[in-house]
């Protein structure tokens, strides 16, 4: 371990290089009496908000990667390592990784959520999520082969089939999902095939509520349903996906059960915390709320443990508005943030005020020059708020050279209306039309189409 002078600094380990943790591996980044280790599964830090754009061909995974390593290459005492903490010893304040161990004076926890399905896991399989890369490669490849097949389908109900998209889910990626499919649909392809006319793709979006964007003011939510609406969307609300299997969705709407064959469903419904909540619950007897998020104290520190903190999406917070902070983007940056600061107050002796989030607003985009602001004090929708969007999202990007490559990209995009990163990776998937099955080159499988 480096260290900056004779004297053992204090050291924090931070678990996850998402928002929370690389925020609060920065701010720490040049103070002289901390030494911080950052642990990382990935060597790069991945501005999710963005993964839609990937998953539906308008950037690639690099425009919105920024590796852990250069991030923080500015400080000498900052260390990353790559790999996974497996298990805690809060009494010997111990992490434990596949081949090493290391001991902290502080503990920083942000390793986030995953995708829920709500007790049906095997939909997995079938209904990707959007929180990895690879989940966003997985959807693209979805997208873009169901495309190709319905373009050498010549049986009329099996094309249908493969040009309707099920969205589950209508918050903000739900949302963006739905509205950048439409347009790939309904514009970007509109050209490129011979075969089939793409306009006549059906994308239905389903959330359970009684309206889209449900944080949203009910004003801004009818304003999210019209703009999808004119893209060509169908919104289906107070609705459950009850079932999904052989290339049929069963929905329940009120009354009413709907069997809608479709054979790419997107599933942007619901989150469950990563493993690391149910360590820290058996280790220090942490309680965890019903999708197993950590529930934190007001300094955000685990109830009995005032070294060890969890921030962004794996924390609970409910001590500002008596009900859990949102799981987005701000909100983790200012909780590392702010336990940067308290930290650093603590090991010089001087008190810290309980955290607090200032919320500057929230923006969901639904497609070209349509999106929804709500900024507190104002709402608008449309192309100001679209704009408003697009300036806040390449602004937080991390590294510059992201942020040239997005507006680049995003220019581009707009003045063509193409997408250049519509590419088929992974399995190397292809449809056998005279065998009517989905292979995959690769590992040698196939499954029934």
């Amino acid at each position: 371990m480096i260290t900056a002078n004779n004297q053992s600094p204090h050291h924090v380990v931070v678990v996850g290089g998402g928002f929370g943790g690389l925020y609060a591996a920065k701010a720490l980044s040049r103070d002289k009496n901390i030494f911080v280790t950052l642990i990382d599964k990935r060597n790069f830090h991945l501005f999710q908000p963005l993964l839609y754009q990937v998953a539906t061909g308008t950037l690639s995974p690099a425009d919105i990667s920024s590796p852990l390593r250069s991030v923080l290459n500015h400080s000498n005492n900052t260390q990353v390592l790559m790999g996974e903490v497996l298990d805690i010893n809060p009494q010997a304040q111990k992490v434990s990784l596949q081949s090493q161990e290391l001991t902290y004076d502080s503990l920083i926890v942000a390793t986030g959520v995953s995708h829920h399905y709500f007790g049906n896991d095997n939909w997995e399989q079938v209904a990707p999520g959007l929180k990895t890369v690879e989940d966003a490669l997985e959807m693209r490849r979805k997208i873009f082969v169901a495309f190709e097949a319905a373009e050498k389908e010549t049986d009329i109900e099996k094309r249908r089939a493969w040009l309707t998209f099920v969205v589950v889910g209508g918050g903000p990626t739900g949302v963006e999902l739905a509205g950048a499919i439409a347009e790939l649909a309904y514009t970007t392809l509109k050209k490129d095939f011979r075969n089939i006319d793409t306009s006549e793709a059906k994308i239905l979006l389903i959330e359970g509520m009684d309206r889209i964007l449900p944080p949203y003011t009910p004003d801004l939510s009818a304003k999210a349903e019209s703009s999808l609406t004119k893209l060509g969307v169908t919104v289906k609300t107070k609705a459950l996906v009850t079932d999904i299997a052989d290339d049929i969705v069963t929905m329940r709407q009120e009354d009413k059960v709907e069997k809608i064959p479709a054979k790419t469903v997107l599933w942007a419904a619901g989150v469950k915390a990563s493993p690391m909540g149910a360590i820290l619950a058996a280790k220090t007897g942490a309680e965890l709320d019903r999708v197993g998020r950590v529930v934190v104290a007001p300094d955000l520190s685990v109830p009995n443990y005032p070294n060890i903190f969890v921030v962004g999406d794996l924390a609970s917070f409910s001590h500002q508005n008596s009900k859990p902070l949102p799981g987005v983007a701000p909100v983790a940056m200012q909780e590392g943030s702010y336990v940067a600061k308290l930290i650093q107050n603590t090991i010089e002796g001087k008190k810290s005020v309980p955290f607090r989030y200032l919320d500057r607003g929230s923006l969901a985009v639904i497609g070209r020059n349509a999106a929804v602001v709500d900024l507190g004090f104002v709402k608008f929708s449309g192309i100001l708020a679209w704009l408003t969007w697009v300036f806040v999202h390449i602004y937080f990007l991390i590294e510059f050279d992201n942020k040239l490559v997005v507006m680049l990209q995003w220019g581009w995009s707009y003045w063509t209306r193409n997408r250049g990163a519509r590419l088929i990776t992974g399995s190397e998937s292809f449809v056998d039309s005279k065998s009517d099955r989905f292979a995959s080159v690769n590992n040698k499988t196939a499954v029934e189409i």
